[in-house]
């Protein structure tokens, strides 16, 4: 199994911005965590992270040429109002999840709606940190067929 971590904007502060909400670890650390867990599952992810949407879009885009199994993708505030990621997301035949630190459905009320959610095959919100694996694990099962 082949998968990209792909993290958007602002993504590169973590462990440093708002800790009482994202936490503390960075995102350095999520990356080997999930690394990790692969290796154990004889699976690799590649990992990417942008402040542009033009960059996201090519590694989605990138991501079908690559014959990926799957993206775990945290698009940050792109989540609210990106539909050209959102159509990026729609354009090609690799499943995608959405992952979200925080719950967004319990925040501000412009953060309760994702347009890219709706061409995802799931999306996690409010698990830490730990959603990054959770969706990892939802690939695996996906890949066993449950």
């Amino acid at each position: 199994m082949k998968l990209l971590m792909l993290n958007g904007p602002n993504l590169n502060r973590l462990g440093k911005r708002e800790p009482g909400i994202y936490g503390v670890e960075t995102l350095a650390d999520v990356e080997r965590k999930l690394d990790k867990l692969a290796s154990l599952h004889s699976a690799s992810v590649s990992f990417f992270q942008s402040n542009s949407e033009g960059d996201l879009i090519d590694r989605i885009h990138e991501a079908e040429e690559l014959m990926l199994d799957g993206i775990i993708f945290n698009p940050g505030a792109f989540t609210h109002y990106s539909i050209a990621l959102r159509d990026a997301v729609a354009s090609v035949n690799v499943p995608v999840i959405e992952v979200h630190i925080s719950n967004i459905h319990n925040r501000e009320a412009f953060r309760e709606t994702s347009v890219i959610a709706p061409v995802c095959i799931g999306q996690l919100s409010g698990f830490g940190t730990n959603g990054y694996e959770l969706a990892f694990q939802a690939f695996l099962l996906r890949g066993k067929g449950v």
